[in-house]
């Protein structure tokens, strides 16, 4: 798929705007396209310009350079704007949460053009010299430089995971492919990932091989062999492929999927049971006899385990829980009810109520909260009270109108530098439910910054805490929490903790999603959706609940709307009643 290809040229678009000092509308404006065109499930290339000006932010413009690029491979208007823009200085633009004014005023009084230089100059405190730069911005630029290391070995699973499967589909394509599966972390959901390996059974191994190595994608071709071919992919990142006898195919599966931790565990049970498990099946280890392998569930079979989901494969209590009888019936994507974090044109949104009505129920859903932004969010057009009132009647009469389906009207309100929240209580009170997150003040100290949500999760009328560490995979790292004392917050207050599906953020992540589990922490799974499409995130923050233990009666979006009422109703009278006592 293209989609993350033009998303990425107009992200830099963007920065290349900012850095001219370019109208704020025009750079705003391809910071939207970008985030809409990576939210789309049909490649962009294949798609007319009719059906591209459909999409919320492309007009003719932008419609005319997707298909410049698609065509070409290249938007004519971004080389001519890198020419402009010296390469060194270019190069301080992909250091997560560098800005372009601070790259700019990097370049131009120190004259510094590459990662090496700016790492000895912030490590030597040589740049705090300059205006506007304070030894803390030192510190967070070591940090960005860090993570931008990190992401040269590790890319977020929302940005695998489409060109995996877009891989897989093209493979697929080859008639004598039989079998054909994902492996590996992403296969666990893993959040980010540094390879993609691929398992297929084929009739014909060498043709599978053929039509691997030659993928418009691959780069480079590392390794090509009769049943192993390893390329790298434009992307930067290895693809394997490996292809098995159909007696093998689950053995491989389980061997490939990992972890290697869970694999080891593994094979330590079949020792002690006299057998041998590989990526060939399992066999007697007395006179090698192969007793199973086509299947992955025989693995576990021949261990007197049941089978064991991939999410849980981590080592982290899974062989025990399955050995007790106690591994946890996993919460899937079909027990979503509906989305509790939802923005509408209102805010920064791309469409009225009735499009993502049509949305939620094209996937079956029963609700979707409305949580436009509050005030204090400027650049996101945040709601005053008085537009959030007369959202809520518009609401309201529209619900009166519709059968089947229910819209909650709520808000995303900002929980300030000093705790406070953004709206009065005489506003929250009249909404059916409240989301609760910080957007500023990211660099504040643990305690200032655990305090702030602690305070908002005290609040009568806060129903849930949004995308708590405020992470952004590979591009910002989680804030300074004391995550241990917020979780005990929730649990003294009953305030649900969100995992944000948005794939950059997967938020709350796994481990802390199982201990507010064990802490009977209610979780809502929404999506933050800000264009219909990324709807279908939803399945991200389900694969997170999954690695968290997560079972369907701890997700407070399980439930009907009837249900969901009464318990948003009750927590609200049980945190009103303590505030009182």
């Amino acid at each position: 798929m293209k989609n993350q290809e033009v998303a990425r040229i107009f992200n830099d678009i963007a920065d290349l705007l900012e850095i001219k000092g370019e109208n704020p509308f025009r750079i705003r404006a391809y910071r939207r396209a970008a985030l809409n065109i990576e939210a789309l499930s049909k490649d962009v290339s294949q798609t007319s310009k009719d059906d591209l000006r459909k999409i919320p932010g492309i007009g003719q413009d932008l419609a005319g350079k997707i298909g410049e690029y698609t065509e070409t491979g290249r938007i004519q208007a971004y080389e001519s704007l890198k020419k402009e823009i010296p390469g060194g200085l270019s190069v301080l633009l992909s250091i997560p949460g560098l800005g372009p004014k601070t790259a700019k005023l990097l370049f131009e009084q120190l004259h510094i053009t590459n990662l090496e230089e700016l790492e000895r100059y912030a490590q030597e405190h040589k740049l705090s010299s300059l205006a506007g730069i304070k030894e803390k911005t030192e510190v967070n630029i070591l940090k960005g430089i860090g993570m931008l290391k990190r992401g040269m070995e590790r890319q977020p699973l929302g940005r695998v995971l489409p060109i995996a499967n877009d891989i897989l589909e093209q493979i697929g394509k080859d008639p004598s492919v039989r079998k054909l599966s994902i492996a590996g972390s992403i296969r666990r959901w893993k959040d980010t990932i540094k390879d993609i390996d691929v398992l297929a059974t084929s009739k014909d191994p060498k043709s599978v091989m053929n039509t691997f190595v030659h993928l418009p994608q691959v780069k480079e071709i590392l390794m090509h062999g009769p049943t192993k071919s390893s390329v790298i992919i434009q992307e930067g990142l290895q693809v394997d492929l490996r292809v098995v006898e159909e007696e093998s195919f689950g053995a491989a599966l389980a061997y490939f999927t990992g972890s290697k931790a869970h694999n080891i565990r593994l094979r330590e049970m079949a020792v002690r049971s006299g057998l041998k498990i590989n990526e060939y099946g399992i066999f007697r280890e007395k006179d090698n006899k192969k007793i199973g392998g086509a299947k992955e569930e025989e693995v576990y079979k021949n261990l007197d385990l049941p089978y064991i989901p991939p999410e849980l494969r981590e080592d982290s209590g899974e062989i025990e829980a399955a050995l007790q009888g106690k591994l946890p019936k996993l919460v899937e994507l079909r027990d979503i009810k509906g989305d509790l974090h939802v923005h509408t044109k209102w805010s920064d949104g791309s469409h009225d109520f009735d499009e993502l009505i049509e949305a939620a129920r094209e996937r079956g859903y029963e609700y979707i909260a409305i949580t436009d932004h509050s005030r204090g969010l400027g650049i996101a057009r945040g709601l005053t009270p008085e537009r959030l009132i007369e959202e809520k009647k518009e609401i309201d009469a529209l619900n009166k109108r519709l059968r089947g389906f229910t819209l909650l009207a709520g808000t995303e309100v900002d929980i300030r530098s000093n705790g406070e929240i953004d709206f009065p209580d005489e506003i929250l009170r009249m909404l059916d439910i409240v989301v609760a997150s910080i957007h500023s003040g990211f660099r504040q100290g643990r305690e200032q910054l655990t305090g702030r949500l602690i305070s908002a999760m005290k609040n009568p009328y806060v129903s849930i805490i949004a995308h708590p560490t405020g992470r952004l995979i590979g591009e910002r790292d989680p804030y300074e929490l004391d995550m241990d004392e917020i979780l005990r917050a929730a649990q003294a207050t009953g305030t649900a903790i969100e995992i944000n599906a948005y794939p950059l953020r997967l938020d709350l992540n796994d481990v802390y999603a199982k201990k507010a589990k064990e802490m009977g922490i209610p979780i809502a799974i929404s999506t933050d959706a800000h264009v219909k499409t990324q709807f279908e995130y939803m399945g991200y923050g389900v694969s997170i609940a999954r690695r968290g233990w997560l079972e369907k009666s701890d997700i407070l979006n399980t439930l009907s709307y009837a249900s969901l009422v009464r318990a948003l109703k009750k927590n609200r009278l049980n945190k009103n009643t303590r505030a009182s006592s």
